[in-house]
């Protein structure tokens, strides 16, 4: 039997096209076609057609093209006429709506795609051509019309409608032109100029950067009005670089003032300890970097005859953040705290993230408490969570407890030798926490992160590497535990509530990677779908010249962990159950835990329709979404003050590794100071070079010179970009 032949609409094409209905031929304006898809898109039931004339005001005109349009469209089953004379979406409609996300170079591809219930689905994001585009721009939710289907599976499109505006104000930069002033988007994805009307700013300088509101109702894409509705100032400034980054991505930053009228009207100090567990006599201590302001972990470690006791309080922000209020729907709609070198988005305002709620040496504060009690080989045989009051005892650094624990630095133990035997206990637990998670398969990456300086005037003093010590592994395995833990309480006990579940890599990526492993001349070990294999492959080439570049494409591999409803496991850690408990202050899905663990262990229904399971199925996708955004903004934010550190490098050389290679360039990372460039191909003049992406190699074709990901090269600072945040380089004189 012969496959049927999925038909698809004709390709679109001007703005007017011609009709046959009875013997006459008619000319029908393409958006009356445009505008009867959307309307009968968003309407479920069928419509007659008095509707859509009511809907769509046509006049007498337009009436008359209705009646032609509708039988053609009904006739190329496009639409479905009703025995009630009534008209809804056929079977061949293949409408389809999403998000546009627009390259800079013109074209798009729609993202989060829903389709009707009655409609077509796809296994890829529709692409949109640049001449298809419409109206339409970067962010907008559009609907659209597939057309054809290509041999790869990708579905190209058309725009028939942007059902809703993604943002109507965009940052750019200021530029006079005879008597007017041009603003040219700072996001490349918007691929056209702003011509400003309206009063203009006092003080307005050229290349100035600036934020505009468009002006509505534009059809055009090439060049749009709107007006200049805040001046930044000189982008060079870390501060301008910020809310460049903010507008962007579209993060919230400044708090409604309802949520500012409730902050102000929370106590000023704590007084109240009714129904709470007083551990105030703890010895609990908060072990932080060295800027850090807010403190929303405390620890202790006591020994005991059959193992370890650990205390892990965390400040109790549920107690002040309630359900429905402003302060809790500002903090869902950020979803977490933004950190960026030397400043911060916080989720909640001030006076609970750097007070109330934060941990401060000799200060009552109100906590949620795990305890849990090991044996001697760190299995956890009883855990309680308790309401408490606590007193942290002592605000340690990271480098404090390294130099007491590891350096045994006499001055500093014998100016805190009260805590040296907490923290010896601290330790001692530690590592054998450390030791059964890698022992039951969590997989241990060692990608080295840049640390970023600033001096008091918020210029960039340095960029290296983050130090990570034996007390930041101590404060993450006890993190870890009582995360683990309070899972393990809600998979017992069937609570509803939000687990941190991250699944099993992409099968077809792990292969991809064991290739390319072997070209690297690794013999690794028989693949198996478990963990433990991912630790002995980043085992083999532990302080290897080859570390980083394995660990780096073993990490591509992986899937995003994420929040869900539903407990899958954490593979990374090897966890059968994990959740995150620890971070109420900057994480929201942190806060509906601890909302979550109170009303079960307070036998308590007061979060119910928050954590019931149709909540949870929205909330889940949304603020796993929200921290996808606020880690692209912090990479980005990293990305441009790396730019401009190096502006004043041009010429000089630096020790870098091979991170990726295409067909246009290869790209490489500076060992000393993790900053990213790329190396193109004209920039390659000792040969013409091929690119071989099996082997993610560029080969030159008459030296068999290669280029590969993970090797090791000198290079020359070429250009800096900082406008798009660019930097080339070149390979270094031999």
């Amino acid at each position: 039997m012969q496959k049927k032949r999925k038909h698809f609409p004709r390709k679109p094409s001007s703005k007017r096209h011609i009709v046959e209905h009875g013997k006459k031929t008619f000319r029908v304006e393409k958006s009356l076609e445009r505008d009867v898809l959307t309307y009968l898109y968003g309407n479920e039931q069928a419509v007659s057609q008095a509707e859509i004339v009511a809907g769509l005001k046509l006049d007498r005109g337009g009436q008359k093209e209705l009646v032609v349009l509708l039988a053609n469209l009904v006739e190329g089953k496009i639409l479905h006429h009703t025995g009630k004379n009534k008209f809804s979406l056929g079977k061949q409609c293949n409408l389809v709506s999403g998000v546009l996300e627009q390259n800079p170079r013109g074209f798009g591809f729609v993202t989060g795609v829903k389709a009707r219930e009655d409609g077509t689905s796809y296994s890829k994001d529709p692409s949109v051509e640049a001449s298809h585009m419409g109206a339409a721009r970067h962010g907008d939710t559009v609907l659209v019309r597939v057309f054809r289907v290509r041999q790869d599976g990708r579905p190209e499109a058309e725009v028939i409608s942007v059902l809703k505006r993604g943002s109507d104000r965009l940052a750019g930069f200021v530029s006079f032109e005879q008597n007017r002033i041009r603003v040219t988007p700072e996001d490349p994805r918007f691929p056209f100029s702003v011509f400003v009307d309206g009063t203009i700013p006092e003080n307005l300088q050229a290349g100035d950067a600036v934020i505009v509101e468009l002006a509505d109702g534009q059809k055009e894409t090439d060049s749009l009005q709107g007006r200049i509705i805040e001046v930044l100032g000189d982008p060079d400034s870390i501060d301008v670089q910020m809310r460049l980054v903010i507008e962007k991505f579209k993060l919230p930053h400044v708090f409604s003032e309802e949520a500012e009228q409730e902050s102000l009207q929370l106590p000023e100090e704590i007084t109240e300890s009714k129904g709470r567990e007083d551990l105030r006599e703890i010895q609990h201590v908060t072990i932080d970097g060295e800027t850090a302001k807010d403190f929303d972990d405390a620890v202790a470690v006591i020994k005991t005859k059959k193992g370890f006791r650990l205390y892990v309080s965390i400040a109790d922000v549920s107690h002040f953040v309630r359900p429905g209020t402003a302060l809790d729907k500002e903090a869902y709609e950020r979803g977490t705290s933004i950190y960026f070198p030397g400043r911060v988005i916080p989720m909640l305002p001030e006076k609970i993230s750097n007070n109330l709620c934060s941990l401060i040496p000799d200060q009552d504060r109100l906590a949620f408490t795990a305890i849990l009690d090991f044996d001697r080989q760190a299995n956890v045989v009883k855990k309680r969570f308790v309401k408490s009051i606590i007193r942290s005892h002592k605000r340690f650094t990271y480098t404090a407890v390294r130099q007491i624990l590891i350096d045994n630095d006499k001055e500093v133990r014998n100016a805190h030798k009260s805590f040296l035997t907490p923290l010896k206990w601290a330790g001692e637990l530690a590592t054998v926490l450390q030791k059964q998670r890698k022992e039951r398969g969590a997989i241990g990456f060692t990608l080295p992160e840049a640390d970023i300086g600033l001096d008091e005037t918020g210029r960039i003093r340095s960029i290296g590497r983050a130090e990570r010590n034996f007390a930041h592994q101590i404060i993450e395995e006890f993190m870890l535990s009582a995360n683990e833990a309070v899972a393990e309480t809600f998979t017992e006990h069937s609570v509803h509530a939000l687990y941190r579940i991250h699944e099993r890599p992409d099968p077809i990526k792990v292969q991809e990677f064991t290739g390319f492993a072997q070209t690297l001349g690794l013999h690794l070990p028989k693949h198996r779908q478990d963990p433990d294999w991912f630790g002995q492959v980043l085992d083999m080439v532990k302080n290897s010249p080859k570390e980083y570049v394995v660990n780096n494409l073993l990490l591509r591999t992986m899937q995003q962990a994420r929040y869900d409803m539903r407990n899958v496991g954490h593979f990374g850690l090897a966890a059968t159950d994990y959740t995150h408990f620890t971070s109420p202050i900057r994480r929201y899905p942190d806060l509906l835990v601890h909302r979550a663990l109170q009303d079960f262990i307070t036998r308590s229904k007061e979060n119910k329709k928050n954590l019931s399971p149709e909540s949870l199925k929205e909330i889940g996708p949304f603020l796993s979404s929200r921290e996808r955004v606020a880690v692209s903004a912090e990479r980005e934010m990293n990305d441009r003050l790396k730019v401009r550190y190096m502006q004043d490098r041009v010429g000089e050389s630096f020790d870098a590794v091979i991170s990726g290679v295409s067909g246009f360039a290869f790209f490489v990372e500076l060992l000393e100071l993790f900053v990213s460039g790329a190396v193109t191909l004209s920039e390659l003049r000792d040969d013409y070079y091929i690119y071989d992406p099996k082997h993610h190699r560029l080969m030159g074709e008459r030296s068999a010179r290669m280029y590969r990901i993970g090797d090791l090269v000198r290079v020359t600072l070429l250009d800096v970009d900082p406008r798009r945040n660019r930097i080339n380089f070149t390979p270094a004189k031999e």
